[in-house]
């Protein structure tokens, strides 16, 4: 009869097996990256500009993540594909990518997560500034917050869409996570650093909490944690990626009162993406300013039974209480019913505009 293995003849078996596999996948990828570089070259060749193509990938995300065989999750199956494709799209082109700065915000998380870790990210000090240099040139696309889901829409977006002829390219959801950090106790703090966004989807903690410290206002998150670094009785409401920046623990994680607590962002650049079946599309309409105005403007989604999955009204810079209206709706331009529907759009509305079709987020 066969001696029984021994438990550590088990483990290194078991470990010489992760081995050989990992050898495998560094030679599948390697053959990846040789794949991308010809169609690099390719696209060179025929004169192509484009080369990052975000319908291409949210189609191969989903596929890997409906073929996901376990016991990864398919999130994990994203964001693993993901940096692949980062990584070889850097092999094509090196993207640039700005975001609201500095380093350690959730636009920066946003940003790495859409794009990969392989973009060159370029923080920059406003969201107006994310529409200079992606409109200069200076950086392919930008990123950009749209909305979130217990503060609503970031306005300064909306009215920006229309001050510059960007297109939107793709859309994430982030999950936003407040942490308390600080290098002194709960109860020694006298002073919470919070940009005013933060503030709000934090009040019912802070007041059960920290009563007694004074709220001081920062321009972002990152800076936030930078200004409770250099305070010795402060504390500040920021990331785990601006805690490991500046030197400071997380004393409490995850203070948002809404555990829900989600921001919606847009890429944003020159390009126009193609169907992939799943998609969304935005656009901005004005109406008559008379009676029934909306409702005929919302008519034509009806009949052709577009599903609009937001709806937000800003006010029209260039004439007093007249309004303009966000609609985001699912189809892309390219869709049949969704040419017919912006062709009736556009013989009834006093204005409107195509702010872009991109994949829906892919989560």
């Amino acid at each position: 009869m066969a001696e029984a293995r021994k438990p550590q003849q088990v483990l290194e078996q078991l470990r010489a097996e992760i081995d050989a596999i990992d050898d495998r996948i560094l030679a599948l990828l390697g053959e990846r990256g040789r794949l991308t570089q010809q169609v690099g070259e390719w696209k060179r060749q025929v004169g192509s500009t484009q080369f990052y193509h975000p319908d291409r990938e949210a189609k191969i995300l989903r596929r890997v993540m409906a073929a996901n065989p376990g016991p990864f999750t398919d999130e994990q199956i994203a964001w693993i594909f993901r940096e692949i494709m980062s990584a070889g799209l850097a092999l094509e082109e090196s993207l640039q990518v700005a975001y609201l700065g500095p380093e350690g915000t959730f636009s920066q998380m946003a940003a790495q997560r859409h794009f990969g870790h392989s973009a060159r990210l370029l923080p920059v000090p406003s969201i107006a500034e994310i529409f200079r240099q992606t409109d200069a040139g200076n950086a392919q696309f930008g990123v950009v917050p749209v909305e979130n889901s217990t503060e609503g829409s970031v306005h300064q977006t909306l009215d920006l869409l229309l001050d510059y002829p960007l297109q939107i390219c793709g859309e994430l959801e982030l999950r936003i996570v407040h942490n308390l950090l600080s290098a002194i106790p709960l109860q020694d703090i006298r002073r919470v650093h919070v940009h005013y966004q933060t503030r709000a989807q934090c009040r019912q903690w802070l007041a059960q909490n920290l009563p007694q410290a004074e709220l001081c206002d920062a321009p972002s998150n990152a800076e936030a944690a930078r200004r409770a670094a250099q305070d010795s009785q402060g504390a500040a409401i920021s990331t785990q990626t601006a805690a490991e920046i500046v030197g400071l623990p997380v004393l409490v994680q995850g203070i948002e009162d809404n555990p829900e607590n989600s921001t919606r962002f847009w890429a944003i650049g020159k390009i126009a993406t193609r169907p992939t079946g799943n998609d969304k599309t935005s656009i901005v309409l004005g109406g008559a300013h008379r009676a029934g105005a909306l409702h005929s403007l919302l008519t034509p989604f009806a009949k052709a039974g577009i599903s609009i999955t937001r709806i937000e009204s800003r006010p029209a810079r260039w004439a007093r209480w007249q309004y303009l209206f966000f609609l985001d709706f699912l189809g892309h331009q390219q869709d049949p019913q969704v040419q017919s529907t912006l062709a009736e759009l556009q013989d009834n509305a006093a204005f409107l505009r195509v702010l872009g079709s991109y994949p829906k987020g892919v989560q």
